[in-house]
């Protein structure tokens, strides 16, 4: 695992060796961040399941102000938290221990509110969808924010899940990449890349 790009492009992240979590793959997170790349200066990130911390700290490696980490194992917590030591991009970051129900929750009590939307649920277990019934539930997305889903590739999901309609699926082997955005008449499309 590695910082693609940015400030702390090539540096290696730790890994989390046999505990219960998979890793975004590195293609899988270079094609994310080709898609939503032009959105990410300056933009505010949440990084849900997320694991090691590998997509949210790349995130911060291009530029996000801020991000949201949310995992709930905490030893998985421990190495998000070298991961960002390592690579000097803490300063930005806020760890929760937690599930994404209840740190959502805090987050829209605190009127915290996200630019892009990032969730790598296990798959096939019907979180991803979940995932956007708890978004619907607690909008802490701003009205132009995506939200992107990683996937098994194939998993179903619906054209709409409350106020998200989803605008693009791309496959990548085993896994896919889903994202939604509000569903209005002025939404611009998820730009192509």
């Amino acid at each position: 695992m590695r910082v693609i790009a940015g400030a702390a492009k090539k540096r290696r992240l730790k890994s989390p060796g046999k505990l219960p979590v998979r890793p975004t793959a590195d293609r899988v997170k270079e094609s994310l961040f080709n898609i939503i790349g032009s959105q990410l200066p300056c933009c505010s990130f949440a990084d849900l399941y997320a694991g090691t911390g590998g997509v949210g700290i790349e995130a911060l490696s291009r530029g996000a102000t801020k991000v949201l980490f949310v995992e709930k194992e905490p030893r998985v917590i421990r190495i998000l938290q070298y991961n960002l030591t390592i690579t000097g991009l803490g300063g930005n970051a806020e760890v929760v221990q937690g599930d994404v129900h209840t740190a959502l929750a805090a987050a829209m009590r605190k009127q915290d509110t996200y630019d892009i939307v990032f969730a790598d649920p296990p798959y096939r277990q019907g979180l991803a969808e979940d995932m956007l019934n708890i978004l619907n539930k607690y909008p802490v997305l701003h009205l132009n924010g995506v939200i992107a889903l990683e996937i098994g590739a194939d998993e179903e999901m619906p054209d709409q899940v409350g106020i998200y309609l989803l605008q693009r699926r791309v496959k990548y082997g085993d896994t896919a990449l889903v994202f939604y955005q509000y569903s209005t008449p002025k939404t611009p499309p998820l730009s192509e890349k």
